[in-house]
């Protein structure tokens, strides 16, 4: 692949099965994970390459409703499908964090039925408190442990901060890259932010690394924007690792300008500080820094209070990206997100932030359906 940029991260977007097969084919090992809790940092260490497993729009359900139950989240049972089917049989094995009660469930059913060479639950806790991160801490240490036990090799404290350093690197470039949709119009569409945050979670992270360095380069240097002067857009919610949703509101007549879902700042706007032993620093940053809706967060003060403590960088990303509005995107049945919905929306609306929720049970149909609806919310804030 000799391309560079947009085109390779393209490139590795339409073809993430076939560049996951060559890896394989060069005798890597390809460990898939779910969420944004499961730390990068050590599987890289153990000389693994992390490819996060995601769904597919575009492909319906036909095999996963024999196993999974159809209220459960649609997101997970399409992951399954795709992997009963074959998809991942590329995957060494699997590495299930306790995000939702959804993701502990897939962890077993997987387990069972796909039998992968290696699998590791990891047991995140849902608050900050001491007694959690001491729990957290523990976690990290067997799960290094158990990986240790898979690649037969000690993985040194050293190999665990190199691989933090790295991470660290990507996340600033990810925020070099973000701080250049401040602009209006933004020099690159959500669409190509997607795609490019997409194929940096399939590849190695080194190669990761390179391939957002070029991407900035190149949007540095394009001397005219792909976009319009459209109103703003905030994207919040979980999941969205698709480029499908993000067409449908663009194309509707808006620029998604920053986001706080899962593929995007959740799992970036943070480092992993350096400390003496390095999973220390994991902990503190996975279990503290990352903003979902699965961590109960210590509630205080008035109502007012309670929300700029849970939401206030919403508020945040909302005035600096200086945006006309926000869309709420949730999935059916995900009550992490469904339980907090309305309050997000009522703290960006009392701050000035016009808010619109949507739910979708993660299908190309669910999200063409609606597209009339955000066109109405579009115009009302333009």
């Amino acid at each position: 692949m000799d391309t560079k940029g947009l085109n390779k991260a393209d490139q590795i977007y339409q073809n993430q099965d076939s560049i996951a097969k060559e890896l394989k084919s060069q005798g890597k090992k390809i460990m898939g994970y779910f969420c944004a809790y499961v730390p990068l940092e050590m599987i890289t260490a153990a000389g693994l390459i992390p490819h996060r497993i995601t769904g597919n729009v575009s492909e319906p359900i036909s095999e996963a409703d024999a196993y999974i139950e159809t209220i459960m989240c649609p997101f997970i049972r399409n992951c399954f499908d795709q992997a009963i089917k074959g998809y991942y049989s590329f995957l060494e094995g699997f590495i299930v964090p306790h995000s939702c009660d959804n993701v502990v469930k897939v962890y077993d059913i997987w387990k069972y039925n796909i039998k992968p060479e290696y699998s590791f639950f990891l047991n995140v806790p849902h608050t900050t408190s001491q007694p959690s991160m001491e729990l957290f801490k523990a976690e990290l240490n067997t799960f290094k442990k158990s990986l240790e036990g898979y690649i037969g090799n000690e993985i040194s404290a050293q190999k665990i901060k190199d691989a933090t350093i790295l991470y660290n690197k990507q996340r600033g470039l990810i925020r070099d890259l973000y701080e250049l949709r401040k602009q209006d119009p933004p020099p690159i569409s959500g669409t190509e932010v997607m795609k490019t945050m997409i194929s940096i979670t399939k590849i190695p992270v080194e190669d990761g690394n390179q391939l957002l360095e070029e991407v900035i380069i190149e949007i540095k240097g394009r001397k005219s924007s792909p976009c319009k002067k459209l109103p703003r857009v905030l994207l919040q919610g979980p999941e969205i690792d698709d480029i499908p949703f993000i067409e449908i509101i663009e194309n509707s007549g808006a620029n998604v300008v920053i986001d706080d879902i899962c593929m995007g700042t959740k799992s970036y706007w943070f480092n992993v500080e350096d400390t003496s032993n390095p999973l220390d620093g994991i902990a503190h940053a996975y279990l503290n820094d990352i903003n979902c809706l699965r961590t109960y967060r210590q509630r205080w003060g008035s109502r007012e209070e309670d929300l700029e403590n849970r939401f206030g960088h919403l508020l945040k990303f909302a005035q600096d990206y200086q945006v006309k509005g926000a869309l709420l995107f949730t999935i059916r049945y995900c009550d992490n997100y469904e339980f907090d919905i309305i309050d997000i929306k009522d703290y960006l609306e009392n701050a000035g932030i016009p808010s619109f929720v949507i739910e979708v049970d993660y299908s190309l149909n669910s999200i063409q359906w609606m597209k009339t609806r955000i066109q109405a919310f579009l115009e009302m804030i333009s």
